[in-house]
């Protein structure tokens, strides 16, 4: 007999009508009970559960469709994933083929280059021993003709007056023997006049040159080593960057760098730099290229006249000989702190035309944008500065409006501010305009400016204003108080500002001299602010503080050239 179900309320039903040819019992697999089938599987209970009407199977059904649908689901996304990854990695494969197949284009174009070089120097060298070996043997020849004319005409003087000789020893000796003559006397005196004219007598027995060759001699072991020495130019050694030495002022970037070992073979360096928001290592993806300065001879260059509206400059340099150039040195990241902003457009006057930095009073330019908001809303009526179409542009830097969403500027205020807040430290910007202009004016300005109110006018900005309609003057203005400025009217302005000191200071640009200081504590962050009417101007920001500026103000913080009443 089959021993007692262990799990009351199963139903033991066979597969399929038949038995297994195995039996289980109720611990497990064994003799006396057939294996369950997947009818036979029920919890406990389940027959009472569905004589009660309560028991459907139907949810235990769904139940398990929703899992295995959802166990489906997790497989399909777990093999998009694999798809996924298996494409990106072929992607790569691919590219890393296409990549080797290039440089072994590479290598066979730039080995048939370095051979078609190496031969070619060769050749030079060649040909430049044979010229060498040309004109040694033309001095050798040249000095040998030279000498054998030479010894040729002493030999053909010296055998003329040998023969000469001979004839008046042989004339003595015949005088000699025929002593008894009566003319012997005449006859010897005549032998004596001719041998002291004898040319035997004037003539030098000395070699006027040597036969001696020696000084056309030539000692190749030195040159001989160095042929033997010839090798492939080294690469040069990567550079290093001093960071020590390196400055960055007066929006210059002095970089100064050396080499890890001498090597006489650098011809030239090659230095490297690009513009960057971020610090630290210089990433490796930028939007920023990098631009190439060459044939720098010295171990260090200055950049001037940069214009710094990014955070940092990041540097690199190598080193390059006649024919090959090194890797680049670690590169370095400078931090260029300046002053960097533009001009809000969104809320300067109608009749001012604003363009990147550029600013040109433009007379129709209210009536312009107010036929534009007719067309654009077709209902006839004049478009109030709110709705100007040129509030949808939106400042570049960080604030949308500098005025804090206020209306533009309108009326006789035809002011045009920075966009970005001033609120610590030490900054400064130039700005040069047109001469013709019949006003301009700039300086600086709290954000809360009233769209009627004119630079100066008002116990919320400062500045120095031109005026060259009907009579010309040069002022500082605040609050409504002017004091005349008695100093040639430059055309180029540089202003200073020093937040938490309360110094707003003016500079001829070009020379540094200082035109007037305003002596203020301010209250709130201020802006740049700029006025022209009937003229024209631009502006010149990511500045740093020049140095000269810098001297001046701590020299002339104590003895200022502000005014108490406008202050």
């Amino acid at each position: 007999m089959r021993g007692p179900c262990k799990f009351p309320g199963w139903r033991r039903r066979g597969l399929g009508g038949r038995f297994p040819t195995r039996f289980v019992d109720a611990g497990g697999e064994g003799p006396g009970r057939p294996a369950p089938g997947p009818s036979a599987l029920q919890p406990p209970g389940g027959r009472a559960l569905q004589a009660l009407g309560g028991g459907s199977p139907a949810p235990l059904a769904e139940g398990r469709a929703g899992h295995g649908a959802r166990k489906m689901g997790d497989q399909k996304d777990a093999l998009r994933k694999i798809i996924t990854t298996l494409a990106v990695k072929n992607e790569e494969i691919q590219n890393f083929i296409y990549a080797l197949k290039q440089m072994l284009q590479n290598v066979e174009a730039n080995s048939t280059k370095v051979q078609e070089d190496l031969e070619g120097e060769f050749q030079s060298l060649s040909s430049l021993l044979d010229e060498l070996k040309e004109g040694m043997l033309m001095k050798i020849k040249q000095d040998r003709a030279s000498r054998t004319y030479e010894l040729q005409n002493q030999l053909a003087a010296c055998t003329k007056a040998l023969e000469s000789s001979e004839e008046l020893l042989e004339a003595a000796n015949q005088t000699l023997e025929g002593a008894e003559n009566h003319d012997f006397n005449q006859a010897a005196k005549q032998i004596k006049d001719s041998v002291t004219m004898a040319p035997a007598f004037r003539l030098s027995l000395k070699a006027k040159v040597s036969d001696n060759m020696s000084h056309l001699m030539v000692d190749f072991t030195q040159e001989r080593r160095m042929l033997q020495s010839l090798k492939f130019l080294p690469v040069p050694s990567a550079p290093e960057i001093d960071m020590a030495e390196s400055l960055v002022a007066d929006n210059c970037v002095t970089l100064v760098w050396r080499m890890p070992d001498e090597d006489s073979k650098i011809d030239h360096y090659v230095l490297e730099n690009r513009k960057t928001n971020f610090e630290g290592p210089p990433r490796v993806k930028e939007d920023q290229p990098w631009m190439v300065i060459e044939g720098i001879k010295q171990t260090e260059y200055t950049l001037t006249g940069l214009k710094f509206d990014m955070k940092y400059m990041n540097f690199r340099v190598k080193a390059c000989n006649k024919a090959v150039a090194g890797e680049f040195s670690e590169p370095v990241t400078l931090e260029t702190r300046a002053f960097m902003f533009r001009l809000d457009a969104s809320t300067c006057h109608q009749n001012l035309k604003v363009e990147e930095l550029s600013v040109e009073w433009d007379a129709m330019g209210g009536k312009v944008q107010d036929i534009k908001a007719r067309e654009k809303d077709g209902k006839g009526r004049t478009a109030s500065p709110v709705n100007s179409p040129a509030r949808c542009l939106q400042s570049p830097k960080r604030m949308p409006s500098a005025r804090g969403g206020r209306d533009r500027f309108t009326a006789e205020s035809y002011t045009v501010l920075g966009d970005t807040l001033i609120d610590g430290g030490d900054h400064y910007w130039e700005v040069r305009y047109d001469r013709d202009s019949k006003a301009f004016g700039v300086g600086a300005a709290y954000r809360t400016l009233g769209k009627f109110d004119q630079l100066g006018k008002t116990p919320s900005s400062w500045c120095v204003h031109l005026n060259n309609w009907l009579q010309v003057s040069f002022t500082a203005k605040h609050n409504n108080k002017a004091k005349v400025l008695d100093v040639p009217v430059p055309d180029c302005i540089g202003v200073y500002c020093s937040f938490h000191e309360g110094f707003l200071s003016f500079y001829n640009a070009r020379t540094k001299q200082l035109l007037h200081t305003f002596k203020a504590k301010f209250t709130q962050p201020v802006l740049p602010a700029f006025m022209v009417w009937c003229g024209s101007f631009h502006v010149y920001s990511g500045l740093q503080v020049p140095s000269t500026v810098k001297c001046l103000q701590k020299r002339n913080s104590a003895t200022s050239s502000s005014n108490a009443s406008l202050t």
